[in-house]
């Protein structure tokens, strides 16, 4: 049987494509075990690299440039939590109002941004302002030579370069977080009782029974959660990045697509791990 030139490479393509398989799956051990490495260097970080640890958490909560990006990495989670929070308001109004239920806007509004909005969107604004910068960071180091020369004067690097950042994300996520989902509570409230009319004292009542010190506990260990993995997979990405700065660009690029996808992979696990198949509502003897 005489098989055309174009058949040939439609085959050809397509078996490309599943040879590609088994080199997706060395990239994903290769992070994975890079992520290892950065844990279990935690202990040697906090005893060797004090002053490093201080200086990453300045940078990963405000930046050297802070005014002129806006505030650093606060002042952008406050812009995305407020701007989400906005919208959510909205729209629970609208839906609510529709089933004439607009009194347990306070409710609805504790629920969505403890539990859903306002933790994917502050790992999701982590993501573009600081793990963008930690694969930038850790790749231009390497294609310049300079994690090879850390190790040559015999300083382990990923201890040095990656496993402080990942400390420095941890401590400063949960301050920045709690600033962020104020920012979401007030933001959500104000899109509701001032510019849509509801009643102030209405919303705070549905609003404090619905919240509760366990449900804020479980949304900080999500933020916590989502930040590790932002700072292992960016760091991962920007240290075996290779092919001058294109090759640091294309790290760059994957990492923030890659860090999207787990975090909205991650958080559909543990919005049910951490609140369960059904919202409860203590205040309310709903359990």
């Amino acid at each position: 049987m005489i098989i055309s030139h174009s058949t040939r490479h439609r085959i050809q393509r397509f078996a490309g494509k599943f040879s590609a398989i088994p080199r997706g799956f060395e990239v994903v051990a290769m992070h994975i075990a890079f992520g290892v490495k950065m844990v279990a260097g935690i202990p040697t970080a906090l005893v060797r690299y004090r002053k490093v640890i201080v200086r990453e958490v300045s940078d990963v909560s405000f930046g050297s440039t802070a005014i002129l990006s806006g505030g650093g990495t606060i002042g952008v989670v406050i812009a995305m939590s407020g701007v989400a929070a906005m919208l959510l308001g909205i729209e629970l109004f609208r839906g609510l109002e529709l089933l004439g239920f607009t009194a347990l806007s306070g409710m609805v509004s504790a629920i969505a941004n403890t539990q859903g909005v306002a933790p994917i969107v502050a790992a999701i604004a982590l993501a573009a302002k600081v793990g963008t910068g930690f694969t930038a960071q850790l790749g231009a180091m390497r294609i310049s030579d300079e994690i090879d020369a850390l190790d040559t004067l015999g300083v382990n690097s990923t201890i040095y370069l990656a496993s402080t950042r990942l400390i420095a994300m941890v401590v400063a996520i949960i301050p920045v977080y709690m600033v962020g989902l104020l920012s979401a509570y007030l933001t959500t409230r104000f899109t509701i009782v001032v510019l849509r009319g509801e009643s102030g004292g209405t919303y705070d009542y549905y609003f404090q029974q619905s919240l509760s010190p366990s449900a804020l506990a479980s949304s900080i260990t999500m933020a916590v959660v989502f930040a590790i993995f932002v700072a292992v997979i960016h760091c991962s990405y920007g240290y075996h990045a290779s092919g001058g700065p294109e090759g640091v660009g294309r790290a760059a690029g994957h990492a923030l697509r890659t860090s999207i996808l787990v975090i909205g992979m991650s958080a559909v696990v543990l919005t049910f791990g951490l609140f369960g198949l059904t919202p409860s509502v203590p205040g309310m003897g709903v359990e």
